[in-house]
């Protein structure tokens, strides 16, 4: 029973704290200003939240002026791709009036709004004019617009093969091209369904010109270190077409971090127009290097001049509801403290009409005056704790010595 009792209170004094949030606690303090009162705000995380709070985000509190905590949620602003897809059936494939025509049978997707062909071509441009039709073969339909189809294989500069429809759900599409693709370069088709939604970006840090090579630009990059990047933004200017260039991001020690390419288009071939645009290359996730070093490989071609080099973070919105609240505080730099568990989080939707609360500036909390040591005895007398443990050592010492000496005859 002893040896029970001894493991319970063990286990009770090294089981983990929880630590409970405390207006003192925390280093720093925001106010916040609704935008409007009786429905969805929120606020964007910036940089004195990202410099003070837990990496996690986990010590951030909303409070009201009665010291009640405000529910939130966190949400990141990531944007998605989210698609339904199947292989189609290309039916009727022939040439009418020297122009490639098809009918594509949409299948089982009953809403679609993307078309891919399997083009077997190369260095072309040309026009798809889609029509929908309830049955194959009829001879007009609902027109769903013209698509520019194209392939820069001998410039390097990509292709594309899919076309961008409205919503559509006719059972039949019927495709005619311009010219450039003969019937049997069309091998096949894939119909989609894509809800896309578009990523919130915040600037973080600042580029500056670093060094010009003969053969490559080279930037530097100032990150704060707290601050997740997750992409850099190439604004080229504007007078600027038709280049595609590799570029390479490394840390402090070398490694790197990013890897990718930017690429703008605008020609015209055959009196059609082609525009198409790649700005931006992703970070690996986890980078936390406060200065990087972006390397653009200009081949034999001059070097490209830009408006600006941007790093940038997916935005973070804190999403509330203020009720009737005019004005509320902002908490944040508890380092112990765990994450708050909401109901308003789980059962959370944004609204696509919340407004944007006004965030106050970044303040040393005036009430701060830290938790109080929870740390072991042991741990916070440690010097104490070897002054005993010597004594003791020198005590046992002295009387061995001593006991040894009345042994001896």
């Amino acid at each position: 029973m002893k040896a029970l009792s001894a493991i319970l209170l063990i286990g009770f004094v090294l089981a983990p704290q929880e630590f409970q949030p405390s207006l003192s606690y925390f280093t720093n303090r925001r106010t916040v200003t609704p935008g409007a009162a009786g429905r969805q705000n929120y606020i964007v995380l910036d940089e004195d939240i990202w410099n003070h709070a837990r990496r996690d985000l986990a010590d951030i509190r909303f409070y009201d002026l009665r010291g009640m905590q405000v529910p939130y949620s966190l949400i990141e602003q990531r944007g998605g791709i989210f698609s339904e897809e199947q292989p189609a059936k290309i039916l009727n494939l022939g040439v009418i009036k020297g122009h490639t025509e098809f009918d594509v049978a949409t299948g089982d997707i009953t809403e679609y709004d993307r078309i891919r062909l399997q083009l077997n071509a190369k260095d072309f441009v040309t026009t798809a004019s889609v029509e929908g039709t309830n049955a194959a073969g009829q001879p007009h339909g609902a027109k769903l617009g013209s698509f520019t189809l194209y392939d820069f294989s001998r410039e390097n500069l990509g292709s594309n093969s899919v076309l961008k429809l409205p919503p559509s759900s006719f059972p039949y599409l019927h495709v005619r091209l311009s010219s450039g693709i003969r019937p049997e370069q069309v091998k096949g088709a894939t119909i989609y369904n894509v809800q896309e939604k578009q990523s919130a970006w915040t600037d973080v840090g600042l580029c500056h010109p670093g060094e010009q090579k003969e053969h490559s630009t080279i930037l530097i990059c100032d990150i704060p270190s707290r601050v997740p990047l997750e992409r850099i933004l190439f604004r080229v200017a504007p007078r600027q077409t038709n280049f595609r260039r590799n570029v390479s991001v490394t840390d402090e020690h070398g490694g790197q971090v990013a890897s990718g390419g930017i690429t703008r288009i605008r020609m015209n071939r055959g009196g059609t127009m082609v525009t198409s645009e790649e700005p931006a290359v992703k970070v690996i996730p986890g980078q936390d290097s406060d200065r990087l070093t972006v390397t653009i490989d200009n081949g034999d071609d001059p070097a490209l001049t830009f408006d600006s080099v941007q790093p940038q973070s997916i935005e973070r919105r804190l999403y509330f509801e203020p009720q009737s609240e005019t004005a509320l505080n902002l908490y944040y730099g508890d380092q112990k403290l765990a994450a708050p568990v909401y109901d308003y989080a789980k059962f959370f939707k944004a609204d696509p009409a919340a407004v944007k609360a006004r965030l106050g500036t970044g303040t040393h909390n005036a009430a701060y005056h830290g938790r109080p040591d929870d740390r072991p005895w042991s741990e916070r007398h440690r010097s104490l704790l070897w002054t005993a443990m010597l004594l003791a050592v020198a005590v046992l010492a002295g009387l061995a010595i001593r006991g040894l000496k009345t042994a001896s005859p």
